[in-house]
């Protein structure tokens, strides 16, 4: 399975990871803030279709090795929040919720797991991207916190997160290129 994300249209993405099982430990990562915040962001989730969330973004609270911010990226150092709305819940096995922070240019991410034996496939796909310039800035992100969802739920450590993130985002840019 390639860890790569593919178009599969100009403003959508989409990510495939097989991940160890069962589906409800899967799905709890998903929506538990106190889990979901060691590989992408704390932040209550009320996980139905309308329910608020607030996704807090603090890089450095991963489960990954600890590495200094980049200076091109020192925005992101202090951290980051954005509520959404869940826009789909059928649990175990499939979450959908608002991307953005202006309601104008909201995109969604669904996220669907189904088993596998007793692995659990994950397909994340980022929908309805406003423009190229907002798919790159999302396609090195998922792909590393995915890494590390992956790494975290096989019992390791994920390498540093602002180094992984930077060589995704160098392929990215080779495969979807900036507007």
């Amino acid at each position: 399975m390639d860890k790569y994300g593919t178009l599969i249209a100009p403003n959508t993405i989409r990510f495939e990871r097989l991940l160890p099982g069962p589906i409800e430990r899967v799905w709890s990562y998903l929506i538990e803030p106190e889990k979901r915040a060691k590989w992408l962001a704390n932040g209550p989730m009320e996980a139905h279709v309308g329910g608020a969330a607030r996704l807090s973004w603090l890089h450095s609270d991963l489960d990954t090795e600890k590495e200094p911010v980049p200076e091109e990226i020192k925005r992101y150092g202090n951290g980051h929040s954005m509520d959404a709305r869940i826009t789909r819940c059928e649990a175990p096995r499939l979450l959908g919720f608002t991307w953005g922070a202006d309601p104008a240019r909201l995109s969604e991410v669904v996220i669907e797991l189904s088993e596998r034996g007793k692995d659990v496939l994950l397909v994340l796909t980022h929908e309805r991207l406003p423009g190229r310039k907002d798919l790159l800035s999302v396609s090195g992100g998922w792909h590393t916190h995915l890494d590390i969802l992956e790494a975290h739920l096989n019992g390791r450590t994920s390498p540093g997160f602002w180094s992984s993130h930077l060589k995704a985002r160098a392929v990215y840019e080779g495969m979807i290129g900036t507007e």
